[in-house]
């Protein structure tokens, strides 16, 4: 991927996949699809409820965290007060679950948080909460059939709150072939360009300590 696909201002790397709707890097594209199909054999109904997501989209969602127009979550999921943040303060709490623009892994394709359609009701709007995937939450035995079958397709946790600096997210799985090689690719000197050229809040204290933060939040995931 080249630094426009890397940091989700291009996205000459991605397919449309019709059924079920998503956007996925040219060469994740089929290996979601035989995961899928191995899941609705065991009567998972698997489908992505994110997929590729590009920098402007990013971009809105972190502004709208640092501005408090947007909920803001501390580490045990309660909202926090953004006037009572620092803008330092407010960038570490948004980075416990979201990522900077530029930063992202739905960015490359690679990436994808899942559901399964039939475990609720039709009318049930997903939190992305590790309650709902917990014993005894909407999505457990989801987690439980991922758990025992993604890595055979190349899928894999990046997040586990183990290594990452992001907090655990267990809908959220990553192509290990293609989303590493981008890991590796994405620099900081590549993420420090595109956050330059953006209308990013807290901008000059992302920039400050952006080594910092790129290798808490981008080098450090959780290995399969």
């Amino acid at each position: 991927m080249n630094d426009g696909e890397l940091t989700g201002q291009l996205r000459s790397h991605v397919v449309d996949v019709s059924d079920p709707p998503c956007v996925l890097h040219v060469h994740v594209a089929a290996p979601f699809l035989n995961l899928r199909r191995a899941a609705l054999a065991d009567g998972i109904h698997l489908a992505p409820i994110s997929s590729f997501r590009s920098f402007s989209r990013q971009l809105a969602i972190w502004n709208g965290k640092f501005s408090g127009e947007k909920t803001m979550l501390d580490a045990s999921g309660r909202p926090l007060d953004v006037n009572e943040l620092s803008s330092s303060e407010r960038i570490e709490a948004i980075l416990l679950w979201s990522a900077l623009p530029g930063a992202s892994r739905h960015h490359w394709g690679t990436d994808i948080d899942l559901i399964d359609t039939q475990a609720t009701a039709p009318d049930y709007r997903p939190q992305l909460i590790p309650q709902e995937f917990a014993p005894g939450g909407p999505y457990a035995a989801l987690a439980e059939w991922l758990d025992a079958h993604a890595a055979r397709f190349g899928f894999f946790r990046p997040f586990r709150g183990v290594l990452s600096g992001v907090q655990a997210e267990p809908w959220h799985f990553s192509f290990a072939p293609v989303a590493d090689n981008a890991r590796r690719a994405l620099t900081p000197s590549v993420l420090q360009k595109a956050i330059a050229a953006a209308p990013i809040l807290g901008k000059d204290d992302i920039l400050a300590q952006l080594d910092a933060l790129h290798s808490r939040y981008v080098a450090s995931i959780d290995w399969p």
